[in-house]
């Protein structure tokens, strides 16, 4: 399997320029250049992508550890990643691979095709593929052709994003993505600019789109301290998920430890996560749940309406369900989500 692989979402320009279309860069590429994901080749007036052929990661996860609480509990998931990342966050715990393109231009991967991946899946006893570790837009051929031979197969398909999506690359995966985790690092463009090297705009569109199409979402906010811990900024975001995506759109506030270029600054404070747990509350956010802690509150599911645990959770492990078809086993409430294959 070549390295270089047609790309999608293009449009061709003057002069053997090319428009990438595909996440909010919108990068204009000359001949020979890469676009700001370094794994986007124009070449000779072509778009291609460079790492289809290199997946870097393929492993079982529970489907709790994307995190996706309101997605087929206690399943397994195929995760798979190849190498690269449209956005240069400085906390990344997977920058070996996600930043790869940019500090070691020969890493390659395993060449395997989409019919391969789908048939690792089944034979581990998967209900899911998710599109993970790295930023699964940056290998968008290879995740839409393999999510199209996971529904043919009987599979539900993931991504784990920073949400960087055009309305356009949404539409186009839409029909093959079943759920999506959407990391929404900040609600300040100052900091998406400076941290990530990217702009807040395009996730917020993304998002709505998203929901617009009908993928599940759930969304993530890693809490860095002195970054996006303010209780002004985590009641913004609290606030954007219930009035513009839904009260019913779960919210992952989650624990921060020295990863990459932060290894200086020191974990989240428990009563941070506190804070941000009651400000979604506060909004009428159903579902929040704190992550990346042990201690086990945040974690599980509650009916809305009678209070009642509906899924029992500690860390990535679940503990009983108490749902009938979807619904609350004491009142009868229909919970959020996608619970059946």
């Amino acid at each position: 399997m070549s390295d270089y692989h047609d790309a999608m979402l293009w449009t061709p320009g003057e002069g053997g320029n090319i428009e990438c279309n595909l996440c909010g860069q919108a990068c204009r590429i000359a001949p020979g250049q890469y676009g700001m994901c370094r794994v986007r080749l124009n070449d000779d007036g072509r778009l291609v992508s460079t790492n289809y052929g290199s997946l870097v990661a393929m492993h079982v996860d529970p489907i709790e550890k994307k995190p996706l609480f309101h997605f087929l509990p206690g399943s397994r998931s195929l995760s798979i990643a190849a190498p690269g990342c449209n956005f240069q966050c400085g906390f990344c715990q997977n920058w070996r691979i996600s930043q790869a393109p940019r500090r070691d231009p020969n890493l390659s991967g395993e060449a395997v095709d989409p019919e391969r991946i789908v048939s690792s899946a089944l034979g581990r006893d998967c209900a899911s593929i998710s599109y993970t570790y790295t930023e699964p837009t940056v290998f968008f051929e290879l995740a839409y052709e393999t999510a199209r031979a996971a529904h043919q197969a009987g599979l539900r398909n993931c991504f784990v994003s920073n949400g960087f999506m055009t309305p356009r690359a949404v539409a186009t995966i839409a029909p093959y993505l079943d759920a999506i985790n959407v990391d929404l690092k900040s609600f300040r463009e100052e900091t998406y600019r400076r941290v990530m090297k990217g702009s807040l705009s395009p996730v917020l569109d993304c998002l709505r789109a998203l929901v617009a199409e009908g993928v599940w979402v759930e969304v993530t906010t890693l809490v860095v301290p002195g970054m996006n811990d303010s209780q002004q900024e985590l009641g913004d975001i609290a606030a954007f998920i219930a009035s513009e995506l839904g009260a019913n759109v779960p919210w992952h506030v989650s624990r921060f430890h020295g990863d990459y270029d932060m290894t200086d600054k020191s974990a989240t404070p428990l009563e941070t996560l506190e804070t941000a747990y009651r400000l979604g509350q506060a909004v009428g956010l159903k579902y929040v749940y704190c992550g990346n802690v042990l201690n086990g509150h945040g974690q599980s599911t509650y009916c809305d309406a009678c209070g009642a645990m509906v899924i029992e959770r500690v860390g990535f492990s679940v503990g009983a369900i108490r749902m009938h078809s979807g619904a609350c086993e004491k009142c009868g409430r229909q919970i959020d989500g996608i619970w059946a294959l």
